[in-house]
């Protein structure tokens, strides 16, 4: 009997050095937390279903309010005429379309950024006060109400605007993500093209047509609200408030395939990154954990490409085309610049289309080493052509009695810098959130998001200005100048992250920018990056 224990205890001896020698055998496999998150995340390859893309379609909507407030100001602006008791300025103008942009940031400021926080909530929020600032800018007959509409309207883009990538990105599955966020930014430049076609529309009914425009933006806003009762929570949202069978039941909806151990295995792979976000969090307070971005290089790294990339989005003289594409083309010389317009918001919403097919195909990188170069290519001929058309500065107005090649050519350049634009750092500035470590990411969107409309106030409140201090030439070629430094900057240090867990996604910057990290990851784990068709019928 003594024998048989000491034998028993033996065995037991063995078996557990055994498993010990195995264990340190597969940690020995690990190069990284990153390895064991890619291994409990073996859910993300079975088949996503159709809940998973109507649930990104659904709250996109919250992208399309950003872009009809961005798409009906260009045609209200050449059309608003007297309404508001006087001609409105340059000054006027500027400050209108840049009410929006500053009174966003304000909101994303007020905002609670701790990770729990985040949820359905701020988007029911962003649609209410929408309606409210819609109906204040409907009913204005004077500047200061307007503007007091726009301010109300600022409120509810600035939190759209960040918690609708957001979400769609914690919810959709890691090789669907780039596709599932760029079909947000797809419904931005769907509400410019629908804002332009009723803006162009209603340009010319009798009375005051524009208070028309502004007021079918409120509908989308109310639908939203609507349709957000059938859209769950994310399951990074679930398990931090410690509802794991919740959690468990949403990846089941979104991976109909999975098994019950591959669920549960992806709600352990969120708990891991959780515990040390939530824990830091509890521990710093939040001004710690703020500084902590900076204080830490491969944090800041990773904060610093995202808000670099969003400000090359802005600062690239995109938008001067969405807020001021009708006064642009009616400078230089187009009689109709309103319907002239449309061509702006068209290319914006047809290759927004483009970016939709390639940017989880190709890669995040690989399209801005392309389209951000084409950009610069476009302004600088676009600041040659201006210097062919005689403007007077002082007034923004054309001097001949005909469009002539150099107009041609502005339009033609300009229609291509909106396709490069739209078919790469448009939507992948807004992806580029899939690059902060989890610990950070709410703080680091916050950043990512105040540096867009920061950006945007830049742009939205100088371009007139620079028009006439710099001449058309000037100015864009100060926008072909920012182009070419952005595409400088993708070369030297934006990683392509395409198909990793956003868990695994931390490493990447702990390898200085992570360039050649992320494509040693990429080539090792083709089987996970590699972008399958998508299986509907699940």
């Amino acid at each position: 009997m003594a024998y048989n224990t000491e034998k028993n205890m033996m065995d037991g001896k063995h078996e557990e050095f055994a498993s010990s020698e195995e264990h340190i055998e597969v940690a020995g496999r690990r190069n990284s937390t990153a390895d064991e998150v890619t291994e409990l995340s073996a859910i993300e390859a079975t088949a996503a279903s159709k809940a998973a893309w109507l649930i990104s379609v659904t709250v996109s909507l919250g992208g399309f309010l950003f872009g009809y407030d961005t798409g009906y100001i260009s045609s209200v602006l050449v059309t608003i005429g007297t309404s508001l008791g006087r001609t409105l300025s340059t000054g006027d103008q500027e400050m209108v379309t840049s009410l929006t942009s500053g009174k966003s940031q304000s909101w994303i400021l007020l905002g609670k950024w701790h990770p729990a926080n985040m949820a359905k909530m701020p988007i029911w929020a962003a649609c209410a006060v929408f309606v409210i600032g819609t109906v204040l800018q409907t009913a204005a007959y004077s500047i200061e109400q307007f503007a007091v509409g726009r301010f109300i309207v600022g409120l509810g883009v600035g939190s759209a605007a960040m918690i609708v990538p957001l979400y769609i990105g914690e919810l959709a599955p890691a090789k669907y993500r780039g596709r599932m966020i760029a079909f947000n930014n797809m419904s931005v430049t769907f509400g410019q093209l629908v804002a332009s076609a009723i803006g162009a529309g209603l340009a010319h009914v009798k009375g005051e047509g524009w208070r028309g425009t502004v007021a079918i933006g409120a509908f989308p806003a109310i639908a939203l609200a609507i349709m957000l009762l059938w859209c769950p929570e994310s399951p990074r949202q679930l398990v931090a408030h410690g509802r794991i069978d919740s959690a468990e039941e949403v990846l089941l909806r979104i991976y109909p395939t999975s098994t019950p151990a591959q669920r549960h295995a992806k709600v352990r792979s969120i708990e891991l990154s959780l515990q040390e976000a939530t824990s830091s969090l509890v521990q710093e307070g939040l001004w710690v954990s703020f500084k902590r971005i900076f204080n830490t290089p491969s944090t800041g790294r990773a904060v610093f490409v995202a808000c670099i990339t969003m400000a090359i989005s802005q600062l690239g003289g995109f938008n001067t085309l969405m807020y001021y594409s009708a006064t642009l083309f009616a400078i230089v010389g187009f009689t109709n610049a309103t319907a002239v317009a449309i061509t702006v918001s068209g290319t914006n919403f047809v290759f927004s289309l483009v970016n939709l097919v390639l940017v989880d195909k190709f890669g995040r990188r690989r399209l801005l080493c392309v389209t951000v170069l084409g950009m610069s290519i476009c302004m600088m001929i676009a600041a040659v052509a201006f210097h062919y058309i005689p403007i007077d500065t002082h007034t923004l107005t054309v001097e001949s009695g005909s469009v002539g090649w150099p107009g041609i050519l502005v339009l033609v350049t300009i229609i291509l810098y909106v396709a490069f634009y739209s078919s790469g750092v448009a939507t992948i500035a807004w992806i580029g959130t899939e690059l902060i470590p989890l610990e950070v990411r709410a703080l680091g969107t916050m950043l990512n998001t105040v540096t867009c409309w920061s950006t945007n106030i830049i742009i939205s409140s100088t371009f007139l200005s620079m028009m006439k201090g710099m001449t058309p030439s000037g100015a864009f070629g100060f926008y072909c100048g920012i182009c070419f430094f952005g595409w400088l900057f993708v070369i030297m240090c934006y990683p392509d992250v395409k198909g990793m867990p956003l868990e695994t996604v931390r490493e990447v910057f702990k390898h200085g920018f992570g360039l050649r990290y992320s494509r040693q990851w990429q080539k090792e784990n083709k089987h996970a990056a590699k972008v399958v068709h998508q299986s509907f019928g699940h």
